[in-house]
Protein backbone atom coordinates (compact mmCIF):
# COMPACT_ATOMS: atom_id res chain seq x y z
CA UNK A 1 0.00 0.00 0.00
CA UNK A 2 1.06 3.25 -0.85
CA UNK A 3 2.26 4.87 2.77
CA UNK A 4 1.24 8.43 1.91
CA UNK A 5 -2.10 7.52 0.89
CA UNK A 6 -2.31 5.02 3.76
CA UNK A 7 -1.69 8.23 6.06
CA UNK A 8 -4.13 10.52 4.42
CA UNK A 9 -7.01 8.25 4.50
CA UNK A 10 -5.53 7.55 8.27
CA UNK A 11 -6.33 10.97 8.80
CA UNK A 12 -9.35 11.34 7.56
CA UNK A 13 -8.13 13.24 4.36
CA UNK A 14 -9.87 12.91 0.75
CA UNK A 15 -8.12 10.58 -1.44
CA UNK A 16 -8.66 9.06 -5.62
CA UNK A 17 -7.08 5.47 -5.72
CA UNK A 18 -6.71 3.89 -8.94
CA UNK A 19 -7.10 0.13 -9.48
CA UNK A 20 -3.94 -1.01 -10.13
CA UNK A 21 -5.11 -4.47 -10.44
CA UNK A 22 -7.71 -3.46 -12.95
CA UNK A 23 -8.28 -5.82 -15.89
CA UNK A 24 -8.17 -5.34 -19.64
CA UNK A 25 -11.10 -7.71 -19.86
CA UNK A 26 -14.37 -7.34 -17.70
CA UNK A 27 -14.75 -10.32 -16.11
CA UNK A 28 -17.35 -11.67 -13.14
CA UNK A 29 -19.05 -14.22 -11.85
CA UNK A 30 -22.04 -13.27 -12.94
CA UNK A 31 -23.29 -13.65 -17.03
CA UNK A 32 -25.49 -11.55 -18.78
CA UNK A 33 -28.12 -14.14 -18.57
CA UNK A 34 -28.31 -13.86 -14.93
CA UNK A 35 -29.62 -10.37 -15.23
CA UNK A 36 -31.85 -11.54 -18.22
CA UNK A 37 -33.32 -13.53 -15.54
CA UNK A 38 -33.77 -10.65 -13.35
CA UNK A 39 -35.36 -8.31 -15.87
CA UNK A 40 -37.77 -10.82 -16.95
CA UNK A 41 -38.83 -11.82 -13.19
CA UNK A 42 -39.55 -7.83 -12.71
CA UNK A 43 -41.59 -8.18 -15.58
CA UNK A 44 -43.63 -11.34 -14.35
CA UNK A 45 -44.06 -9.04 -11.24
CA UNK A 46 -45.19 -5.65 -12.94
CA UNK A 47 -48.54 -6.35 -13.35
CA UNK A 48 -49.17 -6.55 -9.28
CA UNK A 49 -46.78 -3.70 -8.57
CA UNK A 50 -49.18 -1.72 -11.09
CA UNK A 51 -51.88 -2.27 -9.37
CA UNK A 52 -50.63 -2.38 -6.03
CA UNK A 53 -48.43 0.86 -6.28
CA UNK A 54 -50.52 3.31 -8.42
CA UNK A 55 -47.64 5.67 -8.96
CA UNK A 56 -45.78 2.97 -10.82
CA UNK A 57 -49.04 2.09 -13.19
CA UNK A 58 -47.78 5.08 -15.81
CA UNK A 59 -44.69 2.94 -16.27
CA UNK A 60 -46.45 -0.14 -16.24
CA UNK A 61 -45.27 -0.97 -12.99
CA UNK A 62 -42.16 -1.05 -14.06
CA UNK A 63 -39.80 0.54 -10.85
CA UNK A 64 -37.71 2.65 -12.87
CA UNK A 65 -35.79 6.78 -12.57
CA UNK A 66 -35.09 9.44 -15.15
CA UNK A 67 -32.08 10.49 -16.72
CA UNK A 68 -31.05 14.45 -16.30
CA UNK A 69 -29.18 16.68 -17.79
CA UNK A 70 -27.09 19.26 -15.06
CA UNK A 71 -25.11 21.27 -16.87
CA UNK A 72 -26.07 23.83 -14.72
CA UNK A 73 -23.91 22.37 -12.02
CA UNK A 74 -20.85 22.85 -14.38
CA UNK A 75 -20.36 26.64 -13.31
CA UNK A 76 -21.20 25.93 -9.21
CA UNK A 77 -18.45 23.19 -9.67
CA UNK A 78 -16.19 25.11 -11.56
CA UNK A 79 -16.22 28.00 -8.50
CA UNK A 80 -15.94 25.64 -6.10
CA UNK A 81 -13.16 22.83 -7.25
CA UNK A 82 -11.49 24.87 -9.97
CA UNK A 83 -12.42 22.11 -12.36
CA UNK A 84 -13.28 22.32 -15.57
CA UNK A 85 -16.00 19.93 -17.04
CA UNK A 86 -15.93 20.01 -20.62
CA UNK A 87 -18.40 16.83 -21.73
CA UNK A 88 -21.77 16.04 -20.60
CA UNK A 89 -22.80 16.14 -16.80
CA UNK A 90 -25.63 13.73 -16.05
CA UNK A 91 -27.33 12.68 -12.83
CA UNK A 92 -29.35 9.33 -12.64
CA UNK A 93 -32.18 10.07 -10.52
CA UNK A 94 -32.50 6.81 -8.45
CA UNK A 95 -33.17 9.45 -5.08
CA UNK A 96 -36.96 9.68 -7.35
CA UNK A 97 -37.38 5.86 -8.22
CA UNK A 98 -40.88 5.31 -6.70
CA UNK A 99 -42.09 2.67 -3.36
CA UNK A 100 -39.00 3.75 -1.75
CA UNK A 101 -37.27 6.87 -3.33
CA UNK A 102 -33.49 5.14 -3.62
CA UNK A 103 -31.43 2.89 -5.59
CA UNK A 104 -32.42 0.05 -2.38
CA UNK A 105 -35.99 0.08 -4.63
CA UNK A 106 -34.32 -1.82 -6.89
CA UNK A 107 -32.21 -4.79 -5.40
CA UNK A 108 -34.28 -4.47 -2.55
CA UNK A 109 -37.58 -5.36 -4.33
CA UNK A 110 -36.21 -7.51 -6.39
CA UNK A 111 -34.79 -9.45 -3.33
CA UNK A 112 -38.51 -9.57 -1.79
CA UNK A 113 -39.75 -10.54 -5.22
CA UNK A 114 -37.94 -13.09 -6.05
CA UNK A 115 -38.10 -14.93 -2.84
CA UNK A 116 -41.77 -14.87 -2.93
CA UNK A 117 -41.99 -16.24 -6.68
CA UNK A 118 -40.13 -18.87 -5.18
CA UNK A 119 -41.97 -19.74 -2.36
CA UNK A 120 -45.47 -19.26 -4.18
CA UNK A 121 -43.99 -21.90 -7.12
CA UNK A 122 -42.59 -24.71 -4.52
CA UNK A 123 -46.65 -24.36 -2.90
CA UNK A 124 -48.16 -24.63 -5.83
CA UNK A 125 -49.86 -21.54 -5.91
CA UNK A 126 -48.68 -19.76 -8.65
CA UNK A 127 -47.30 -20.67 -11.85
CA UNK A 128 -44.68 -18.00 -13.99
CA UNK A 129 -47.82 -18.30 -16.69
CA UNK A 130 -50.18 -16.69 -14.35
CA UNK A 131 -50.97 -13.07 -13.97
CA UNK A 132 -48.92 -12.05 -10.54
CA UNK A 133 -52.18 -9.78 -9.90
CA UNK A 134 -53.43 -12.95 -8.52
CA UNK A 135 -51.06 -12.56 -5.77
CA UNK A 136 -53.40 -10.78 -3.95
CA UNK A 137 -56.33 -13.75 -4.03
CA UNK A 138 -57.33 -14.94 0.11
CA UNK A 139 -55.04 -18.29 -0.55
CA UNK A 140 -51.74 -16.95 -1.25
CA UNK A 141 -52.50 -13.35 1.14
CA UNK A 142 -53.31 -16.53 3.72
CA UNK A 143 -49.45 -18.03 3.04
CA UNK A 144 -47.44 -15.09 3.17
CA UNK A 145 -49.29 -13.74 6.03
CA UNK A 146 -47.42 -17.08 7.91
CA UNK A 147 -43.78 -16.20 6.44
CA UNK A 148 -41.65 -13.76 7.97
CA UNK A 149 -38.60 -11.62 5.87
CA UNK A 150 -35.89 -10.01 7.91
CA UNK A 151 -33.00 -7.14 6.78
CA UNK A 152 -30.16 -5.43 8.32
CA UNK A 153 -29.82 -1.58 7.26
CA UNK A 154 -28.55 1.55 7.93
CA UNK A 155 -32.60 3.31 6.06
CA UNK A 156 -33.19 2.69 3.15
CA UNK A 157 -32.80 -0.92 2.33
CA UNK A 158 -34.82 -1.50 5.35
CA UNK A 159 -37.71 0.80 3.72
CA UNK A 160 -37.32 -0.80 0.46
CA UNK A 161 -37.48 -4.48 2.01
CA UNK A 162 -39.97 -3.47 5.06
CA UNK A 163 -42.44 -1.54 2.37
CA UNK A 164 -42.25 -4.26 -0.35
CA UNK A 165 -42.45 -7.04 2.19
CA UNK A 166 -45.81 -5.61 4.09
CA UNK A 167 -47.36 -5.01 0.90
CA UNK A 168 -47.35 -8.36 0.05
CA UNK A 169 -48.52 -9.46 3.31
CA UNK A 170 -45.12 -10.57 4.99
CA UNK A 171 -44.27 -10.18 8.89
CA UNK A 172 -41.37 -7.87 8.28
CA UNK A 173 -38.68 -6.84 10.42
CA UNK A 174 -35.86 -4.19 10.05
CA UNK A 175 -33.11 -4.16 12.23
CA UNK A 176 -31.68 -0.64 11.98
CA UNK A 177 -28.09 0.65 13.01
CA UNK A 178 -27.40 4.08 15.08
CA UNK A 179 -26.65 5.82 11.99
CA UNK A 180 -30.83 5.75 10.69
CA UNK A 181 -32.77 8.75 10.26
CA UNK A 182 -35.80 9.06 12.93
CA UNK A 183 -38.01 9.23 10.01
CA UNK A 184 -37.14 6.23 8.06
CA UNK A 185 -37.84 4.40 11.16
CA UNK A 186 -41.19 5.99 11.84
CA UNK A 187 -42.05 5.38 8.33
CA UNK A 188 -41.85 1.69 8.59
CA UNK A 189 -43.56 1.35 11.47
CA UNK A 190 -46.97 3.26 9.81
CA UNK A 191 -46.10 0.23 6.77
CA UNK A 192 -46.66 -2.14 9.93
CA UNK A 193 -43.03 -2.93 9.43
CA UNK A 194 -41.03 -4.17 13.09
CA UNK A 195 -38.74 -1.95 13.58
CA UNK A 196 -35.65 -3.44 15.90
CA UNK A 197 -33.55 -0.06 16.76
CA UNK A 198 -29.71 -1.25 17.85
CA UNK A 199 -27.57 0.51 19.70
CA UNK A 200 -24.54 -0.27 17.34
CA UNK A 201 -23.28 0.01 13.85
CA UNK A 202 -24.72 -1.48 10.54
CA UNK A 203 -22.48 -3.97 11.22
CA UNK A 204 -23.95 -5.37 14.41
CA UNK A 205 -27.72 -4.82 12.93
CA UNK A 206 -27.36 -7.11 10.22
CA UNK A 207 -25.40 -9.80 12.61
CA UNK A 208 -28.66 -9.42 15.01
CA UNK A 209 -31.30 -10.13 12.35
CA UNK A 210 -29.14 -12.93 10.86
CA UNK A 211 -29.28 -14.43 13.96
CA UNK A 212 -32.78 -14.19 15.07
CA UNK A 213 -34.35 -14.91 11.31
CA UNK A 214 -31.58 -18.49 11.41
CA UNK A 215 -33.22 -19.45 14.57
CA UNK A 216 -36.96 -19.42 12.87
CA UNK A 217 -37.66 -21.54 10.15
CA UNK A 218 -40.54 -19.54 8.69
CA UNK A 219 -38.35 -16.32 8.83
CA UNK A 220 -35.63 -15.55 5.48
CA UNK A 221 -33.32 -12.89 5.64
CA UNK A 222 -32.03 -10.67 2.84
CA UNK A 223 -28.63 -10.62 3.84
CA UNK A 224 -26.81 -7.10 2.12
CA UNK A 225 -23.50 -8.61 2.60
CA UNK A 226 -23.95 -11.81 0.86
CA UNK A 227 -26.92 -11.68 -1.43
CA UNK A 228 -26.35 -12.35 -4.93
CA UNK A 229 -30.25 -11.99 -5.49
CA UNK A 230 -29.55 -8.22 -4.24
CA UNK A 231 -26.50 -7.89 -6.53
CA UNK A 232 -28.84 -8.81 -9.34
CA UNK A 233 -31.34 -6.56 -8.81
CA UNK A 234 -29.00 -3.66 -9.04
CA UNK A 235 -27.80 -4.72 -12.40
CA UNK A 236 -31.05 -4.35 -14.05
CA UNK A 237 -30.39 -0.67 -13.99
CA UNK A 238 -27.60 -1.07 -16.57
CA UNK A 239 -29.47 -1.98 -19.87
CA UNK A 240 -32.27 0.68 -18.48
CA UNK A 241 -29.40 3.68 -18.47
CA UNK A 242 -28.20 2.31 -21.81
CA UNK A 243 -31.86 2.57 -23.69
CA UNK A 244 -31.98 5.97 -21.36
CA UNK A 245 -28.49 7.45 -23.14
CA UNK A 246 -29.19 6.28 -26.45
CA UNK A 247 -32.82 8.46 -26.56
CA UNK A 248 -30.29 10.79 -25.12
CA UNK A 249 -27.86 10.92 -28.12
CA UNK A 250 -24.93 9.58 -25.60
CA UNK A 251 -22.37 7.83 -27.64
CA UNK A 252 -20.27 5.35 -25.23
CA UNK A 253 -17.10 3.91 -26.85
CA UNK A 254 -13.59 3.94 -26.32
CA UNK A 255 -13.53 7.56 -28.05
CA UNK A 256 -16.30 8.52 -25.77
CA UNK A 257 -16.28 7.02 -22.12
CA UNK A 258 -18.73 6.85 -19.68
CA UNK A 259 -17.44 8.05 -16.15
CA UNK A 260 -20.21 6.74 -13.33
CA UNK A 261 -19.29 8.46 -9.71
CA UNK A 262 -21.69 5.43 -7.33
CA UNK A 263 -21.94 6.36 -3.57
CA UNK A 264 -21.02 3.49 -1.64
CA UNK A 265 -22.22 1.73 1.84
CA UNK A 266 -21.16 -2.23 2.09
CA UNK A 267 -21.46 -2.38 -2.22
CA UNK A 268 -24.04 -4.42 -3.04
CA UNK A 269 -26.00 -1.43 -5.22
CA UNK A 270 -23.19 0.00 -6.93
CA UNK A 271 -21.38 -2.66 -7.38
CA UNK A 272 -24.52 -4.48 -9.19
CA UNK A 273 -24.62 -1.43 -11.63
CA UNK A 274 -21.11 -1.74 -12.05
CA UNK A 275 -21.61 -5.50 -13.03
CA UNK A 276 -24.69 -4.32 -15.53
CA UNK A 277 -22.45 -1.65 -17.43
CA UNK A 278 -19.39 -3.54 -17.89
CA UNK A 279 -21.09 -6.58 -19.82
CA UNK A 280 -22.65 -3.42 -22.01
CA UNK A 281 -19.87 -1.37 -22.16
CA UNK A 282 -16.55 -3.24 -21.51
CA UNK A 283 -13.74 -0.78 -20.65
CA UNK A 284 -15.55 1.91 -22.17
CA UNK A 285 -17.23 2.72 -18.94
CA UNK A 286 -15.76 3.54 -16.04
CA UNK A 287 -16.97 3.22 -12.51
CA UNK A 288 -15.73 4.69 -9.34
CA UNK A 289 -16.66 3.82 -5.66
CA UNK A 290 -17.74 7.63 -3.59
CA UNK A 291 -17.26 6.65 0.55
CA UNK A 292 -16.96 9.06 3.36
CA UNK A 293 -13.42 10.00 4.19
CA UNK A 294 -14.61 7.90 7.81
CA UNK A 295 -16.23 4.68 6.06
CA UNK A 296 -14.12 4.19 3.26
CA UNK A 297 -14.44 -0.01 3.28
CA UNK A 298 -14.22 -1.14 0.19
CA UNK A 299 -11.47 1.58 -0.58
CA UNK A 300 -9.29 -0.68 2.44
CA UNK A 301 -11.04 -3.75 0.94
CA UNK A 302 -9.63 -3.29 -2.64
CA UNK A 303 -6.24 -1.46 -1.88
CA UNK A 304 -5.51 -3.72 1.15
CA UNK A 305 -6.83 -6.92 -0.90
CA UNK A 306 -8.49 -8.60 2.62
CA UNK A 307 -11.62 -7.73 1.41
CA UNK A 308 -14.18 -8.13 4.57
CA UNK A 309 -10.98 -8.86 6.29
CA UNK A 310 -10.42 -5.65 7.09
CA UNK A 311 -12.28 -3.00 9.00
CA UNK A 312 -12.33 0.96 8.57
CA UNK A 313 -11.74 0.89 12.56
CA UNK A 314 -8.90 -0.85 11.87
CA UNK A 315 -7.21 2.27 10.66
CA UNK A 316 -8.52 4.54 13.73
CA UNK A 317 -11.45 5.70 11.67
CA UNK A 318 -14.66 6.33 13.25
CA UNK A 319 -17.00 4.83 10.72
CA UNK A 320 -19.58 8.15 11.66
CA UNK A 321 -20.45 9.98 8.87
CA UNK A 322 -23.83 11.91 7.95
CA UNK A 323 -24.23 9.51 4.93
CA UNK A 324 -26.26 7.47 6.95
CA UNK A 325 -26.72 5.06 3.88
CA UNK A 326 -22.79 4.82 3.40
CA UNK A 327 -21.81 4.27 7.24
CA UNK A 328 -20.61 0.96 6.82
CA UNK A 329 -17.08 0.05 8.32
CA UNK A 330 -16.41 -3.79 6.70
CA UNK A 331 -17.29 -4.37 2.86
CA UNK A 332 -19.16 -7.35 1.29
CA UNK A 333 -16.77 -10.13 0.56
CA UNK A 334 -19.04 -11.12 -2.86
CA UNK A 335 -18.52 -7.26 -4.23
CA UNK A 336 -15.22 -7.58 -3.26
CA UNK A 337 -14.81 -10.39 -5.02
CA UNK A 338 -16.43 -9.48 -8.39
CA UNK A 339 -15.04 -5.95 -8.11
CA UNK A 340 -11.03 -6.76 -7.24
CA UNK A 341 -10.07 -6.85 -11.19
CA UNK A 342 -13.35 -4.88 -12.77
CA UNK A 343 -13.62 -1.80 -10.97
CA UNK A 344 -11.48 1.47 -12.32
CA UNK A 345 -11.28 3.29 -8.29
CA UNK A 346 -12.43 4.29 -5.44
CA UNK A 347 -12.30 7.76 -3.64
CA UNK A 348 -13.13 9.54 -0.66
CA UNK A 349 -15.26 13.11 0.31
CA UNK A 350 -15.76 14.88 3.73
CA UNK A 351 -19.31 15.19 5.43
CA UNK A 352 -18.83 19.15 4.79
CA UNK A 353 -18.29 18.55 1.06
CA UNK A 354 -21.50 16.66 0.82
CA UNK A 355 -23.90 19.50 2.09
CA UNK A 356 -22.07 22.06 -0.58
CA UNK A 357 -22.65 19.91 -3.51
CA UNK A 358 -26.48 19.01 -1.85
CA UNK A 359 -26.95 23.07 -1.76
CA UNK A 360 -25.31 23.62 -5.41
CA UNK A 361 -27.82 21.16 -7.19
CA UNK A 362 -30.53 22.38 -5.28
CA UNK A 363 -29.91 26.10 -6.05
CA UNK A 364 -28.73 25.43 -9.91
CA UNK A 365 -30.69 22.44 -10.71
CA UNK A 366 -33.52 22.82 -8.24
CA UNK A 367 -32.88 18.63 -7.48
CA UNK A 368 -33.45 18.16 -3.82
CA UNK A 369 -31.27 14.78 -2.48
CA UNK A 370 -29.88 13.23 0.13
CA UNK A 371 -26.16 14.15 1.60
CA UNK A 372 -25.27 10.46 0.72
CA UNK A 373 -26.01 10.68 -2.57
CA UNK A 374 -23.86 13.72 -3.37
CA UNK A 375 -20.70 11.73 -2.97
CA UNK A 376 -20.37 11.02 -6.30
CA UNK A 377 -19.48 14.89 -7.10
CA UNK A 378 -16.31 14.70 -5.39
CA UNK A 379 -14.94 12.27 -7.85
CA UNK A 380 -15.46 14.87 -10.65
CA UNK A 381 -12.14 16.54 -9.46
CA UNK A 382 -10.22 14.17 -10.98
CA UNK A 383 -12.40 12.78 -13.60
CA UNK A 384 -13.23 15.86 -15.51
CA UNK A 385 -9.97 15.69 -17.62
CA UNK A 386 -10.45 11.67 -18.19
CA UNK A 387 -13.46 12.27 -19.95
CA UNK A 388 -12.49 15.33 -21.88
CA UNK A 389 -14.86 17.05 -24.38
CA UNK A 390 -15.96 13.86 -26.00
CA UNK A 391 -16.94 11.48 -22.79
CA UNK A 392 -19.71 11.83 -20.30
CA UNK A 393 -19.81 12.06 -16.27
CA UNK A 394 -22.72 10.49 -14.47
CA UNK A 395 -22.74 10.91 -10.81
CA UNK A 396 -26.11 8.13 -9.25
CA UNK A 397 -28.06 10.32 -7.18
CA UNK A 398 -28.73 6.74 -4.82
CA UNK A 399 -31.34 8.61 -2.40
CA UNK A 400 -33.40 11.56 -0.56
CA UNK A 401 -37.07 11.39 -2.90
CA UNK A 402 -38.79 10.37 0.32
CA UNK A 403 -36.98 12.71 2.56
CA UNK A 404 -39.62 14.81 4.62
CA UNK A 405 -39.79 18.57 3.82
CA UNK A 406 -38.31 19.71 7.61
CA UNK A 407 -35.34 17.23 7.44
CA UNK A 408 -34.53 18.27 3.98
CA UNK A 409 -34.48 22.23 5.09
CA UNK A 410 -32.38 20.77 7.89
CA UNK A 411 -29.56 19.78 5.59
CA UNK A 412 -29.77 22.72 3.33
CA UNK A 413 -28.91 24.63 6.17
CA UNK A 414 -25.99 22.69 6.81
Amino acid sequence: MDDSLYSKIKSGEPVFWRNPELSEKPEFSFTADDIKDAEERLERFAPWIAQRFPETAAAGGIIESPLSDISNMIEPLFRKDHVKIRGRLMLKRDDSLPISGSVKARGGIYAVLKHTEELLLNAGLLSRDDDYKKIEDDPIQAFLRGKKLAVGSTGNLGLSIGIMGAALGYQTSVYISREAREWKKELLRRKGVRVVESEKDYEAAVAAGRAESEADPNSFFIDDERSEDLYLGYAVAAGRLHKQLEKAGIVVDGKHPLCVCLPCGVGGGPGGITFGLKQIYGCAVRCYFAEPTQAPCMLLAMMTGKGSGVCARDFGLSGITAADGLAVTRASELVFREMRHNLDGCFTVRDEELFEYLRMLDRSCSIRIEPSACAGFSGIRSLAEECGSAGTLLIWATGGGMVPEAEMAEYLRQ
